[in-house]
């Protein structure tokens, strides 16, 4: 049996070495002496007396206490767990807290302790009430700062991530109990199937299976940028205005805003809920080659150039910076640097998640639409080949600190942190495998909404899920010879060994089970009717 807890909001406080001579129900009478004990999952009020003094006016600590009782396993923690809602002020507090341990006697000075941070979540895990995907997705829901955050820790906490860990799991199970019959029951023929055709069953199976988790993996990768922030650099050439639109992102003074080329020497960092995208912006050195003249490059610029490239290189997005010029004629134009531009153009190659931003476009006539001119985004095409027409955004830092807040996207930010959001949602969707080699009969998982949930995968379940892909990988690389009907392949013990040490992996990340024993195997392939069961009578 379990110990009881006594759950004081908003404190907590357990009692786990006393349950044997106390219960919840000695504590609840001691402080609300001659009132029954509520009914389970009822909140009633109840006036709160101290224990050691008689009941009247001046023994009252709260008079209007709320208390709930949940009695197990139905509870939060799988025990019995007595709630006391009491007033908030700090002397009401601390007297019930101080009359809790004499509600048990004289001897009950150790009864009585608070929670351990994240006890009752320990206890509830313990009981089978979570599991560990649930435990984990309860302390995303706790660390949720932003709208897509708080979506992804109720994605986990549905249950629905461990309902496919197990079925991948008893799937795995399956398969190593057929090659185990195989090893066992080929030289009695008791196999319902030949060697090769029960070898290639389970080889489709893993196949199908490793196409499912490989998805799944990719999406928890995905998960873990709306988990831990998009980061976005901003790169370009010195004196675009990097630092004026980081300022006008955020809504503060994050870098300084100078003439002088060069004034950004480091990385510049700054979080921000972009449309409820947590979202970590970098504002870096302006790109730009070392000369001869009066502006040459120092060494600590060169070090924050170099910075620059890797921190872009390493960014979930990249947006290249890029400014509206007079030039010697008066003519009005974008000059393009060939480092920023050609860094871009291999991070597009490699994803779509760069977008472009002609900064200081109140430098020409830009109308009423704010579209930029034809030739402009022709000319940052042709720089960067794959780069969708709808990620090319004009901006005006002037106009945005000069317009009136209640106008309609003043300078192009707000066209911008929409044009972003999209990018965002484009990052962060989950992808379905392609195909029909990822379809099993007793795992059909085609309907979209049933990948959102992997999403939601933590790091650690990340890790394991590639530790399973690695023990599946071993399996698939055993040859299985064909040949005579029952001839059983010769890396047959070592390829069940793989699959058991996959559904490990599996079972790790639920935190319920391992890869099963004898009974849970030969149950399932009993269950599946893999081996026949031949009953013999004798004569005597």
């Amino acid at each position: 049996m379990d110990p009881p807890a006594l759950k004081y909001c908003p404190g907590q406080l357990l009692a786990p070495r006393a349950w044997e001579l106390y219960s919840l129900d000695q504590i609840y009478k001691a402080l609300c002496p001659q009132a029954p004990l509520p009914k389970p999952r009822l909140a009633v009020t109840r006036t709160l007396y101290d224990p050691t003094k008689p009941r009247s006016r001046d023994s009252i600590l709260d008079p209007g206490a709320l208390i709930l009782f949940f009695p197990g396993p139905r509870s939060v923690t799988g025990e019995d767990v007595l709630e006391l809602h009491v007033h908030g002020g700090r002397a009401l507090v601390q007297a019930v807290l101080a009359a809790i341990p004499r509600a048990l006697g004289s001897d009950s000075s150790d009864a009585i302790r608070y929670a351990e941070p994240g006890e009752f979540t320990r206890r509830a895990f313990l009981n089978d009430r979570l599991d560990l995907t649930q435990v984990e997705a309860l302390g995303d829901t706790l660390a949720a700062v932003t709208e897509q955050q708080r979506r992804l820790s109720v994605r986990g906490a549905t249950g629905g991530a461990t309902k496919r860990y197990e079925a991948w799991r008893q799937l795995l199970l399956l398969a190593r109990g057929k090659l185990e019959a195989l090893i066992d029951f080929s030289d009695d023929q008791d196999l319902d199937e030949s060697p090769a055709s029960l070898m290639s069953s389970v080889t489709s199976d893993v196949l199908a299976l490793r196409t499912q988790i490989r998805v799944y993996r990719e999406n928890a990768v995905r998960g873990e940028m709306l988990r831990n922030g998009i980061t976005l650099s901003l790169l370009g050439a010195p004196n675009v205005g990097k630092s004026s639109l980081l300022n006008r992102i955020v809504g503060r003074e994050a870098a300084i805003v100078s003439r002088e080329a060069g004034t950004t020497r480091d990385v510049i960092e700054a979080g921000i809920d972009i449309g409820g995208w947590y979202c970590r912006i970098g504002d870096m050195a302006g790109i730009r080659l070392a000369t001869g003249n009066s502006q040459s490059v120092g060494e600590v610029e060169m070090e924050g150039i170099k910075r620059a490239k890797q921190k872009a290189l390493e960014s979930d997005v990249i947006v290249v910076v890029l400014s509206a010029e007079v030039g010697p004629g008066g003519d009005i134009d974008i000059t393009m640097n060939s480092d920023v531009m050609g860094l871009a153009a291999r991070r597009s190659q490699e994803t779509r998640s760069v977008i472009v931003i002609v900064n200081k476009v109140d430098r020409f006539s830009w109308g009423e639409k704010s579209v930029l001119p034809n030739i402009w985004i022709e000319k940052i095409i042709r720089a960067i080949p794959n780069l969708p027409r709808n990620q090319i955004f004009g901006t005006s830092c002037h106009l945005a600190g000069h317009m009136a807040a209640s106008e309609k996207g003043p300078g192009g930010i707000q066209a911008l942190l929409n044009g972003l959001v999209g990018v965002f949602r484009q990052l962060t969707s989950p992808v379905m495998p392609q195909g029909s080699d990822h379809r099993l009969p007793s795992l059909p998982f085609d309907d979209p909404s049933a990948w959102e949930e992997s999403v939601g995968a933590s790091h650690r379940q990340r890790l394991l899920l590639d530790a399973c892909l690695c023990h599946l990988d071993d399996f698939l690389s055993h040859p299985f010879p064909g040949g005579a009907e029952r001839e059983v392949p010769t890396d047959v013990v070592l390829a069940a060994e793989c699959l058991r040490a996959a559904a490990d992996c599996l079972g790790q990340i639920t935190g319920r089970g391992q890869a099963g024993d004898v009974e849970e195997v030969l149950g399932l392939l009993f269950e599946k009717c893999v081996i026949r069961i031949r009953i013999r009578r004798s004569l005597t």
